[in-house]
């Protein structure tokens, strides 16, 4: 007897669903994310079990990985394709689980990526990186707030990031209040900072940029931190079956649903990888600075439209040439990237 299996996977307990070829429903238990209560709920049912969804929450790592370790075979859902009939009275757990087994059983289970355990902590590593510079901004831009309402003046980020100059404190001399409020926002920029290079030179001293994602740092604008970035969050380009399934992915094209050339509301502007779509937009802001065709294209743009809207349009640009970068092992050509 064949048997389908799925887990509908929540923060600290998950609901398990079985049933046979036939659809008949025939095991049904809500489980702690416990290792060995779940390898010792499944075991009776082990030798029959074709396949086992798990749902692609946040939490996904410890699960699918333990059931491959236990032989099993793994189909992580991809949940932004696996939404049930919205008609529906009445749905909980259960249904949700057995909705996923069913979807298997029938071979319509939309699925997701599972990246590589061997790649994923460098990964987790990198995007704890960006969190960190994010706090960051956070801070330096409070702290440019705070001196523009009372000195009238400005403090360009990289000044206020040097670790072996503090030119904040001498902006607020007279003033203890602001004095304070200078020292401690100076102090935790600065340990953001150091932070950040730590785990900037572990990276660079972990992994490498393969062939042919070597070729990403022909990009404008795209450095190593950045390059490293795509390289982790892409995982294997060969995924992606043309460029607009990846630019998508990144989070790079317009979001909404027309009919008879009518706007008829917007689709899910998150569906994608945030990470990639923090990556091309910080490659846009420095390559229209730094590459003079790059600037060139966003000018053209801006002429148009507004300036958040020629920002997207350059990401979106450079998104799609690197998925033809990585793709075909080549190398940025702005003749075809901006024609």
């Amino acid at each position: 007897m064949r048997l389908y299996a799925a887990f509908d996977l929540h923060s600290s307990n998950s609901y398990l669903g079985i049933s046979d070829e036939k659809g008949k429903r025939i095991f049904k238990k809500k489980l702690p994310n416990d290792p060995a209560t779940i390898k010792e709920t499944l075991k009776p049912f082990k030798a029959d079990i074709e396949g086992i969804v798990v749902e692609s929450t946040y939490n996904w790592y410890f699960l699918v990985d333990l059931l491959k370790e236990e032989g099993y075979q793994v189909h992580l859902a991809n949940v932004m394709k696996t939404q049930q009939y919205s008609g529906l009275k009445y749905s909980d757990d259960k249904n949700d689980a057995f909705w996923l087994v069913e979807m298997l059983r029938l071979g319509i289970l939309p699925e997701g990526y599972i990246y590589p355990k061997e790649d994923r902590p460098i990964r987790d590593l990198l995007r704890k990186r960006g969190h960190l510079v994010r706090l960051r901004t956070s801070l330096i831009v409070s702290l440019q707030n705070i001196i523009a309402r009372n000195l009238g003046g400005r403090l360009k980020s990289n000044d206020v990031k040097i670790l072996t100059t503090d030119r904040v404190s001498p902006l607020f001399q007279g003033n203890e209040d602001l004095a304070l409020a200078g020292k401690v926002s100076k102090e935790a920029i600065d340990f953001m900072t150091r932070q950040i290079k730590t785990i900037e030179a572990t990276i660079d001293g972990r992994i490498h940029l393969s062939n042919p994602y070597n070729r990403l740092l022909s990009i404008p604008g795209v450095g190593k931190i950045l390059a490293f970035t795509i390289q982790l969050e892409t995982g294997s380009i060969n995924r992606f079956q043309k460029a607009g399934n990846y630019v998508s992915y990144c989070r790079k094209v317009p979001s909404g649903r027309f009919s008879n050339d009518k706007k008829k509301g917007t689709g899910n502007r998150k569906n994608g990888n945030k990470y990639l779509a923090w990556a091309f937009s910080e490659a846009s802001d420095h390559a229209r600075f730094s590459d003079s065709e790059s600037r060139k294209y966003y000018q053209r743009k801006l002429q148009k439209t507004n300036a958040p809207i020629a920002h997207n349009a350059l990401a979106h640009k450079l998104s799609r040439a690197a998925y033809y970068i990585m793709k075909n092992g080549v190398v940025f050509r702005p003749d075809k990237a901006f024609a």
